[in-house]
């Protein structure tokens, strides 16, 4: 699998088959961070849940802060609920890695924006840490949504597939990696049951697809 930035709006991703969509076993994670450059930001929370293609199994998530060595900013704590204090015990990124990969297992991972800013942020984690980058397929509701749906000019931001697919987030916590795992888990199940209903079994993007990037709301 490739991703390519080719401009602040868009990126580029090719070389991606998954066999068997409807009868895979996936693991949908999330990150919060001290921002949104996965240059200069580092992680302070990861969550993650189990799913198949039917929705959540195991209703235990894997949930953690990270202590980051770099301070969170006012206006991310004020988003995210998560305090400089909170952090400042928490095991840092090396300590919570194992237990993280131990839970996901291989699975196929799910993200929402992860090809901009999860996998870049944990790649930056692991090198950082001298520890081995993850080797799962790594699914980004974003791109499956717009491999079905090439006709829509909006960007398919978390705020627009709740629109699109009528989803009620109204139990769940934004801006916390457990309660963002729940909403992409749920997204997700929206887009693989549109996959099902135009008889794509597989997903396959061989040639590449240009996928909108998210806008930094801060």
């Amino acid at each position: 699998m490739n991703v390519s930035n080719i401009s602040n709006e868009e990126y580029e991703l090719s070389g991606l088959t998954i066999k068997d969509l409807l009868n895979q076993q996936y693991c949908v994670f999330d990150f919060e961070g001290t921002g949104i450059d996965h240059h200069l930001d580092h992680i302070t929370q990861i969550g993650a849940l189990k799913l198949d293609a039917s929705g959540i199994q195991d209703e235990v998530p894997f949930v953690t802060l990270v202590r980051s060595p770099k301070p969170i900013p006012e206006h991310i704590v004020e988003l995210t609920g998560i305090t400089n204090e909170a952090i400042y015990e928490a095991p840092d990124f090396a300590q919570v890695y194992e237990a993280f990969t131990q839970f996901i297992g291989e699975r196929i991972l799910v993200t929402q924006a992860g090809y901009e800013y999860d996998i870049p942020l944990l790649r930056k984690e692991c090198e950082l840490a001298g520890l081995p980058m993850i080797n799962n397929v790594v699914l980004d509701t974003k791109a499956m949504f717009t491999n079905i749906h090439p006709e829509l000019a909006d960007i398919p931001s978390t705020d627009f597939l709740i629109q699109y697919y009528q989803i009620d987030d109204t139990d769940i916590a934004r801006h916390d990696a457990v309660g963002d795992s729940i909403l992409i888990s749920r997204l997700f199940v929206k887009i693989l049951e549109e996959y099902k209903e135009r008889g794509l079994d597989d997903l396959i993007i061989e040639d590449a697809l240009r996928v909108k990037r998210f806008r930094r709301p801060y």
